[in-house]
């Protein structure tokens, strides 16, 4: 089993090497035609698995599909393996969506140019994979030893839907929040951005540098009042603290709701992996759009209210829909999600004719 997982880790890791060591080697912005088509590569990559998943399990290569499912009581064999994992990636991925409105918010914030952002997504999201594998290990050894974590699990659910349901979006300034405010308590802070630099060191070359190529050289207070040699971070490293704590926050509310779902770890990680791996490319083709998207958010408090309610109550919907259970939770979802696009889309026309 433990070839698997180290040949999984090896696989992300070479398509992470490809995406910012061949695909953005240089900075550039990145166009909505060039982030739906990365999008479709990685919903691709992430669908495509569902297939290894399928033989994986259906064969036990490995060791899959050895041990039973703590959530259902069962051992997965490929089918029901491929329908947990798909399930599990398109409640990750659409919870993902919500992360992605929260994003803008905050490169709007800070300003950050678009020919960086994608820099701060890329070390945002590889910071986001390390703590979801540390949150998700932790998981599973908790339901392992206390079955009965699942049903303060689906508590979690339930409270954190109905939040969604009536919660409603601000405008705090990040500057205010306390990650911000210790992170420029512990380190100085230069008074404008360095090309791409998340540190620089006063008195360097790369302290001297334009904030955007071609634009004219700018004096940077903070920087000349640092005394040279000292290490200073950039606007840039505190919207990457920003992302970062932001991800680690949804995950609070995703990690449970994948376990709703399995407790194999080998399918919750892949999953949250596939998911997350796509919200780069997914925010550059839906940042601009996605406010038009008014009633996802609820579709997406039910969704979570659903998963919710199939944690806490199992059994009786086990009774109730048979041995295909996994398939109509996976329908169910697909549908919810689908009239929450729909209704959006039929909002937005309704709106158009009457202006």
């Amino acid at each position: 089993m433990e070839v698997m997982w180290g040949g999984f880790v090896v696989m992300i890791l070479v398509l992470l090497a490809l995406d910012l060591g061949v695909l953005h080697r240089k900075a550039h912005v990145v166009s909505v035609k060039e982030a739906l088509g990365l999008s479709a590569v990685w919903i691709a990559f992430g669908l495509s698995f569902a297939v290894f998943v399928y033989y994986g399990y259906e064969n036990h290569w490995l060791g899959l599909g050895a041990s039973v499912d703590s959530v259902d009581g069962t051992i997965n064999d490929g089918q029901s393996a491929t329908l947990k994992y798909l399930t599990g990636y398109i409640v990750e991925k659409s919870l993902s969506v919500d992360n992605i409105f929260v994003i803008a918010l905050l490169f709007g914030f800070f300003a950050v140019p678009e020919l960086y952002q994608h820099r701060v997504l890329f070390w945002g999201i590889l910071g986001a994979l390390v703590m979801r594998a540390m949150m998700i290990l932790i998981g599973a050894t908790l339901i392992a030893q206390f079955h009965w974590i699942l049903y303060v699990f689906g508590a979690f659910l339930i409270v954190t839907a109905i939040k969604m349901f009536f919660l409603k979006s601000d405008n705090t300034d990040p500057n205010q929040t306390i990650v911000v405010r210790l992170t420029r308590r512990l380190f100085p802070v230069t008074s404008r951005y360095h090309g791409e630099h998340f540190l620089v060191r006063a008195g360097s070359s790369a302290s001297k540098e334009s904030e955007l190529p071609g634009a004219p050289e700018e004096r940077d207070e903070a920087v000349v009042a640092a005394k040279p040699g000292t290490l200073m971070i950039t606007p840039l490293a505190l919207s990457l603290v920003m992302v970062e704590s932001t991800d680690l926050i949804f995950a609070v509310d995703s990690i449970p709701a994948i376990f709703a779902i399995t407790a194999d770890p080998f399918l919750v990680f892949t999953s949250n992996v596939f998911a997350i791996l796509g919200l780069r490319s997914l925010y550059f083709a839906l940042a601009g759009m996605i406010t038009k998207f008014r009633f996802l958010k609820p579709a997406l408090a039910i969704v979570l209210l659903v998963v919710g309610v199939k944690m806490l109550v199992p059994e009786t919907l086990r009774e109730l829909f048979g041995e295909h259970f996994n398939f109509y939770l996976l329908a169910v979802v697909l549908l919810i999600l689908a009239i929450g696009i729909v209704a959006s889309v039929m909002d937005n026309a309704r709106l158009r004719k009457v202006a």
